[in-house]
């Protein structure tokens, strides 16, 4: 059975030595994946990479918060590059190629905080600036949206309402969700898809699996971060299947009927054929 990792960054440098070897196990398993970049260079290099391939690999291009300011060290790996903010010409280059299915990984991360209440404000400002832009551009090339959002719910679901009061529903998902029964209600009134990584191994969220409707879950492995317990430290997008399961085992449900609902939120959201 085909199962979509609807979160992968098979663009990083951990990936490397043996990126087309772990692609070719993905794809012979019948595991397709939407590689996301976080800032212009690993968005351009996940576009080149899903150019190998006729099928089973999509991109999603954008800016990061946590990428945004200035790369502090000039060997810096790929996916800690910063980009002083969104370019919006560069990045509708790289939608041109039909590969690209989503705006993301995009959003709000609050995780990091400077040493003063200043610079942390400073800093969810031109995080809340820059992710505004996107959501434009998302709508502009009429894509749905990958949401990040680290300890800023809030804030985001702030956004996200007023956005949708102004211009109309917004298409997209919340990304390894990490929120409360609460904030899963406020993103499923928006009309957002849920997205479960292997950060579920290490919370109590059971209650939130249990709540999301069939046709809202997406899985994803947020690869190579996020392994399942028991794994090798360097997570891929085959395993996304184990996640599937665990999900179906919470939710005491058919695991046939799990994969097959999540395979056709990740196509009519992203548009994939397959």
């Amino acid at each position: 059975m085909k199962l979509v990792d609807a979160h992968a960054h098979l663009n990083v440098s951990e990936f490397d030595v043996d990126r087309g070897q772990v692609i070719k196990d993905c794809l012979d398993k019948g595991v397709f994946v939407i590689n996301v970049g976080v800032n212009y260079q690993s968005s351009k290099i996940a576009v080149e990479i899903a150019q190998q391939y006729e099928t089973g690999v999509w991109v999603a291009i954008g800016l990061h918060p946590g990428n945004i300011g200035r790369t502090k060290k000039e060997d810096a790996k790929l996916d800690a590059i910063c980009d002083d903010g969104f370019d919006k010409n560069l990045f509708a280059e790289l939608a041109k190629s039909d590969k690209v299915v989503a705006v993301g990984e995009i959003g709000l991360d609050y995780f990091s905080k400077p040493k003063t209440a200043k610079k942390f404000e400073e800093m969810k400002e031109r995080q809340i600036t820059e992710l505004k832009k996107q959501i434009a551009f998302a709508r502009e090339i009429n894509l749905p949206i990958i949401f990040h959002c680290r300890m800023a719910h809030n804030d985001l679901i702030e956004i996200l309402k007023k956005e949708a009061k102004d211009n109309g529903a917004i298409r997209g998902v919340v990304h390894c969700f990490t929120g409360g029964v609460a904030e899963l209600e406020e993103y499923l009134a928006l009309g957002l898809h849920i997205g479960l990584t292997g950060i579920i191994y290490k919370m109590d969220s059971d209650e939130v699996i249990k709540k999301i409707p069939q046709n809202r879950i997406l899985l994803e492995t947020d690869c190579p971060w996020l392994s399942p317990p028991g794994l090798p430290q360097r997570n891929e997008p085959q395993n996304v299947q184990i996640i599937a399961q665990y999900v179906a085992q919470i939710r005491n449900g058919p695991l046939e009927l799990l994969i097959a609902s999540a395979n056709r939120n990740a196509q009519e959201l992203f548009g994939l054929a397959f």
